[in-house]
């Protein structure tokens, strides 16, 4: 990221993003989107906590074995550092996707990447709540736009034939544990390479989904479409694998205003691409829910304008 330049006087530093790192955002933000209908072809043939369990597992260890190869420090040096990958996977690995894809299965894929995209709202609030940070009016209107959101979605699937409200309940929980992720990982001062804690934290949460799933769920016949098998190559390897090096690769550099519109960009480009990728045609509902939840995310993450303060000589 470019510091911009500096004069005498007070300049305001001016972040942009280079045209690599837009081309690779554009295509994180694609990778991040289809994944939400991906998932809906899969769990559609196949049971979802098996799904979750085996795809995150081997993309964490073609993953090690990427990271190991650029001379990343991957093996946790000290009790603490066991510790914070236990802490920090259980809300933001083993719980968000373990709800997230029960979500999923209850909700259009489109719908579902709606309800999950909330958790900066709730990492916000929960801030507020739990951890003194200060409420603002941008704060109460993210929260207001939010609760908007999911009533509109919820009166949809009450009052819908074949309307699954819980499925409301597991996305919303996921976005929740997703929230109190993120206000951890802020808070904790982890010494590992954030991309060798977030691998630890798949390789540990991934049999336990599977746990899970085998007190829950059949064993899968594997007899199944191509396309549910594409699926399946589609979340090991671009889901949880090339999206996270890229994420990786340019997270620290972006500006905060750019970061904030690809998790903005996610739920528009999902629901769009499940419409013809598995037939889910969004109703109003969605597409106002989905102002709602953009404008609670701009709310929240998009910095606000600063006045540049003159000398006076």
């Amino acid at each position: 990221m470019s510091s911009g330049d500096q004069s005498t006087g007070s300049r305001l530093k001016t972040p942009h993003i280079t045209r690599a790192q837009l081309i690779a955002l554009v295509g994180l933000t694609l990778m991040w989107g289809i994944n939400w209908p991906m998932m809906k072809i899969a769990v559609l043939e196949l049971p979802p906590l098996y799904v979750r369990g085996i795809t995150m597992g081997l993309a964490a260890v073609w993953l090690m074995l990427y990271f190991r190869t650029r001379g990343l420090r991957l093996w946790p040096a000290t009790p603490r550092e066991w510790r914070d990958i236990v802490l920090l996977g259980i809300p933001n690995i083993f719980l968000w996707h373990t709800l997230s894809i029960l979500g999923v299965l209850a909700l259009p894929s489109g719908r579902a990447s709606i309800l999950g995209f909330m958790f900066p709202v709730w990492t916000v609030a929960l801030g507020v709540l739990f951890m003194g940070q200060q409420l603002n009016k941008r704060i109460v209107i993210a929260v207001i736009a939010a609760l908007l959101g999911i009533g509109l979605l919820i009166s949809h699937e009450l009052t819908a034939l074949q309307g699954k409200p819980m499925g409301i309940v597991w996305m919303e929980l996921g976005a929740i544990s997703w929230a109190i992720g993120t206000l951890w990982m802020r808070r904790i001062s982890f010494t590992m390479p954030v991309q060798s804690l977030t691998v630890w934290m798949m390789l540990l949460s991934s049999p336990v989904i599977l746990l899970l799933a085998s007190a829950t769920e059949t064993w899968p016949t594997w007899d199944i479409s191509p396309m549910a098998w594409g699926s399946l190559v589609y979340a090991v390897f671009v889901n949880y694998g090339f999206a996270q090096i890229i994420w990786f690769g340019m997270a620290r550099d972006l500006p905060p205003a750019t970061s904030a519109m690809s998790i903005m960009a996610v739920p528009v480009t999902g629901t769009l691409f499940a419409t013809f990728m598995v037939g889910e045609w969004p109703h109003w509902q969605d597409y106002v829910a989905m102002v709602c939840v953009v404008t609670a995310i701009a709310a929240v993450l998009l910095p606000s304008r600063t006045k540049p303060v003159m000398n006076a000589e």
